[in-house]
This record gives C-alpha cells, structure tokens and sequence, in this order.
C-alpha cells in the first residue's frame, strides 16, 4: 500500500514510460521520444512554436500535410547588431544620396559651363540613386554569403559613394 504523497506523483497504470505523441499526418505509426528531447520526425502545425531542449529538432507540418525539418526551413533571421549595422548603413546612404541632389544642383551652373544638360542630368540622376543601388545590390548578392562580407562591401560603398559636390560646395550659396 502506498501512501497519499506517493498516489499524488503517480497514475493508476503509471509504469515510467512515456507517453506517445500522436503521428504526423499522413503516417501510420505514432512518434515516442525520450523525456525533454524532441523526436526526429516530430512536427508542428503553423503558429506554433517548440520551446525548451530538443526544440530545433521539431519541424513545420505545410498545409498539404509533410513535414518540413528545420535543415529544410529558410534561415531569413539577423541577428540584433546585424539589424542596426544595416539600419546606420542605410541611414547614410539615404543621407549620401541626399547630399548628391543638394551638391549637384549647387553645381550645376557651373557644370553648365563645360557641359550641356543632355550630359548632365542623366549623371546627376545615376550619382543620386547610387547609394541605394549600392545597398541593393549588396544586399542581393551576399543573401548566402557571410555577415562579414556584406558589412565590408556596404562600408566600401560608404567610402566610394561620398557626396563630393556636397563636401566640396556644401551649400553656402555664391
């Protein structure tokens, strides 16, 4: 006979294993796995999250019912510095591009004298888009490449796409 305090940390028919989890859709056999760890085909439905050990072992059921495993799920996660490099880097580059429309209408007149509108502007249109097409840029071809890349390729674009009219005629008017 066993006391109270033992029947409250057990069931009737309590024998130490654990329970099975119910199968996946579209199988014909149910999923057991060692107390706190996740199975190896265990999944869950969308809008549910596994927490705890084991849980980036747990794979998405799709709507048409199989199961993706997190080596097959995308990676589109960056990391919080990754996030404010990118957000400081496109913040100057917005200014850069800024800088390139008020420096180059300063210096339009006097470009006026050497070349014609027809040369000028659509350079002037190029030189103010090619800070975002620099960071559009980068931002496609290093998806797959490491975080060190594309930090070093967008700070090279702040170095290249400085706003020369700008620094050189500001915009203290003649």
């Amino acid at each position: 006979m066993t006391s109270d305090s033992d029947d409250a940390l057990s069931w009737d028919g309590d024998d130490g294993v654990p329970p099975k989890a119910p199968a996946p859709k579209g199988s014909d056999r149910a999923v057991s796995a060692p107390r706190g760890e996740a199975p190896d085909d265990a999944a869950l439905p969308d809008g549910w999250n596994a927490v705890g050990r084991g849980s980036e072992a747990v794979g998405r059921v799709d709507t048409d019912g199989t199961v993706a495993m997190p080596a097959e799920q995308e990676a589109s996660h960056l990391s919080t510095a990754m996030l404010l490099t990118l957000g400081v880097v496109g913040g100057v580059y917005l200014l850069y591009s800024i800088g390139w429309v008020v420096g180059g209408l300063r210096l339009k007149p006097l470009a006026n004298l050497i070349v014609d509108d027809a040369m000028y502007v659509p350079w002037f249109v190029f030189a103010v888009a090619a800070p975002a097409l620099w960071f559009l840029t980068v931002w496609v071809l290093t998806r797959a490449k490491a975080a060190w890349i594309r930090i070093g390729l967008l700070l090279l674009g702040v170095v290249l796409l400085v706003p020369w009219p700008f620094v050189t005629v500001g915009v203290i008017g003649s």
